[in-house]
């Protein structure tokens, strides 16, 4: 039954202009005072949905990004900064970039940012999928297995440096802690100082192509998923998958339980309106991430036809009403909404979590109104029960 509403924001500007039409996304670069506005726009986010009664603002961290999409390098330190703007909220790691981190680092700064904000921030690990940022920090993105190595290792030492009094680790990537000399003795054994006051540790991570490999090493160290959004092919089989997965642990999960559903939406009093205006919004979201892979469905030509200015039609690129057929987008008035969330309880009983988010590209003004609408008169059907 779904009780938690929650929102990704990966840190999106206010963008000049949007849609196919507008600015290509390899073109874009704005100033440093521009980009820094992200984090006056995360403050207004976190503080509206603290507000109105929201579970969790999921964050993601990346690098780089000149172009005004993802602008957030630093999530941990932003999730204690909102804690202490907010009172209920959670602060989701949405994700950090795992392999761009020594695994020892993240755990210690995750475990400052649970003791200094009460248990307000979740923890979350990603393998990344920019090249520009997982190359440049020196970790593999090209070499898909490679990463998905380096990523299983960090993330067993991080839950292994989280549970323990003190442990060791031999593997491929790290030898934790060296064989030196110490102070008279030669160390065996390293402590995680502090360690998260709250035990055991919350993790979530993306489910993308919901691979038996990837499914089984979530359940194993208790990682819950968040599906959809754009981050995920096919929920429905996403969903089934990550059951399976739990079966073969031996674990019996209602369908959907330990899991996160995301839509992007947008809230309008008619579906023509709504569509209307959240075109330009989802053809920049196609333009950031087609190119990338994360659009299901469309062909290369088609992508490479979303990062040029107009042609989409001519190229047959998926307008917002074909993704809002599949469950993926969507754009109407809140009482169809309502019935679409009550459509995936029935179909997912073990669905406790939605994340429904605006799409890249939304201004700030915007967002603001779409989250208090939906608070309004979509939410409360479901959290009052």
């Amino acid at each position: 039954m779904i009780t938690k509403f929650s929102t990704v924001y990966a840190g999106h500007i206010d963008l000049d202009d949007m849609g196919q039409l507008a600015t290509p996304v390899n073109e874009r670069r704005y100033p440093n005072e521009r980009l820094a506005s992200v984090f006056e726009k995360t403050e207004a986010i976190a503080r509206r949905m603290d507000e109105h009664g929201y579970h969790t603002l999921w964050l993601a961290e990346h690098h780089f990004q000149h172009e005004g999409y993802e602008c957030l390098p630093n999530i941990l330190m932003v999730a204690v900064h909102l804690a202490h703007l907010t009172s209920r909220l959670r602060i989701g790691c949405g994700f950090n970039i795992t392999p761009m981190w020594h695994p020892l680092r993240l755990a210690e700064d995750f475990a400052t940012a649970d003791i200094l904000t009460g248990g307000r921030v979740t923890f979350g690990v990603g393998r990344g999928y920019h090249t520009r940022e997982v190359e440049t920090f020196g970790a593999p993105m090209l070499d898909a297995d490679a990463n998905r190595d380096l990523f299983e290792e960090q993330v067993g030492i991080i839950m292994k440096a989280f549970s323990s009094e003190s442990f060791s680790h031999r593997g491929k990537h790290y030898t934790l802690p060296p064989a030196v000399p110490y102070r008279g003795y030669d160390l065996e054994e390293i402590t995680l100082v502090p360690r998260p006051l709250r035990q055991p540790v919350e993790c979530w991570q993306p489910i993308v192509s919901a691979g038996a490999r990837g499914l089984d090493f979530m359940i194993k160290h208790g990682i819950k998923g968040l599906i959809g959004g754009g981050a995920a092919t096919m929920a429905e089989r996403s969903i089934h998958a990550y059951k399976e997965a739990a079966e073969r642990a031996g674990l019996d999960y209602a369908l959907g339980q330990g899991l996160s559903l995301g839509i992007f939406y947008h809230l309008a009093e008619s579906r023509e309106r709504a569509v209307r205006e959240i075109t330009p919004w989802y053809e920049e979201h196609v333009k950031m991430f087609g190119p990338l892979g994360f659009v299901s469905g469309i062909t290369p030509a088609q992508r490479e036809a979303s990062t040029r200015r107009g042609g989409w039609d001519a190229a047959g690129v998926p307008t917002v009403e074909h993704y809002m057929k599949v469950g993926a987008w969507f754009a109407g008035p809140p009482e169809e909404l309502v019935a679409q969330l009550r459509s995936l309880e029935e179909q997912f009983p073990g669905l406790e979590y939605v994340h429904l988010s605006n799409s890249m590209g939304t201004p700030r003004a915007v967002l603001l109104e779409q989250l208090a609408w939906l608070a309004k008169e979509v939410m409360p059907g479901f959290v009052t029960r």
